[in-house]
């Protein structure tokens, strides 16, 4: 769902960028004691392990893939969609300056959809769900991966509405085609959100918050994460996305070939010219690396002073 430069209008772009930055200011206001000794190595493991896993394109009906956004996973395992915004904005702003991926004119406008309504819609609904069900720790995989599930479908409709605003297409004909397929992307964000919080309850529930364990260590995490940016990424699905599917479909994909504002970088499209698949494992794990030293530099900005 990277929205690419030329699909959203000046003003459209101006006023979800506006939105974007006041939401990250109040976001680093409000995780001054959502961070600390304990949980700003975990800031940094989940937005590395996001960052690789969007790299991983699954494929969907129709030629289609779609990848995890991962909004509401952030926002369980930090305990605050404060925290969980400042994990999605972080990936997303590395991917469109360093790799390309998303346009530098439209950050802003894609940091409001997945890093605020993806993440909000996520968390507001999980604590509801968990009223509802009574807040069980069983419970969690499932609440969380229904409200992953709904909050790709809100967002890929903020998405359809921008691209309405925009005059990049008819809003009555985007709308219920970008529903449509990320109904489907929803589904597997649901599956791969649950799967993922069903082993932490298992096998590492120190990453998760409220538990009062001491942090077992770094290999399993980092070694996952070596594993889905520098081995799963291999097999990612070559289908376009979800976005990119309704945009060749509607007609309106050459506008990201019209006005393409590029920024000079090697790791474009996230591969390195001349050295094939070993380079795109290679700026795998190189933005995974990037992505937590600028989390977990986040937790020393923020000045925190408890968990």
């Amino acid at each position: 769902m990277h929205i690419p430069d030329g699909f959203v209008s000046v003003p459209v772009a101006g006023v979800t960028t506006l939105a974007s930055m006041t939401a990250l200011f109040v976001a680093m206001k409000r995780s001054q004691t959502a961070f600390g000794i304990r949980r700003g190595p975990i800031l940094g493991l989940t937005t590395a392990f996001i960052f690789a896993a969007q790299m991983v394109n699954f494929p969907v009906a129709g030629g289609t893939s779609g990848h995890l956004l991962g909004g509401t996973l952030a926002a369980i395992i930090l305990g605050s969609p404060w925290a969980g915004m400042l994990c999605i904005a972080t990936v997303l702003i590395i991917q469109a300056v360093l790799f390309a991926d998303g346009g530098i004119t439209a950050l802003g406008t894609n940091i409001f959809n997945m890093a605020v309504i993806g993440v909000w819609v996520g968390w507001i609904l999980t604590q509801t769900l968990e009223k509802l069900l009574g807040g069980a720790a069983k419970r969690l995989p499932l609440v969380g991966g229904i409200a992953a599930g709904f909050s790709v479908v809100v967002a890929a409709i903020a998405c359809a509405i921008e691209l309405g605003l925009s005059g990049t297409a008819p809003i009555t004909v985007v709308l219920p085609t970008m529903t449509g397929v990320h109904i489907l992307i929803g589904i597997g964000e649901g599956l791969i959100t649950g799967g993922i919080l069903t082993y932490l309850i298992m096998a590492r529930p120190d990453l998760l918050p409220g538990e009062t364990q001491k942090f077992q260590g770094w290999l399993v995490p980092v070694v996952s994460i070596f594993l889905v940016a520098g081995v799963l990424s291999l097999f990612a699905s070559a289908w376009p996305d979800g976005l990119e599917r309704v945009a060749e479909n509607m007609g309106f994909i050459k506008l990201a070939e019209d006005v393409r504002i590029a920024v000079p970088t090697p790791l474009a499209d996230y591969e390195i010219q001349g050295l094939g698949q070993i380079g795109t494992s290679i700026a795998g794990l190189l933005g995974s690396g990037l992505c937590f030293g600028v989390a977990f530099g986040i937790t020393k900005i923020v000045k925190t002073n408890n968990v």
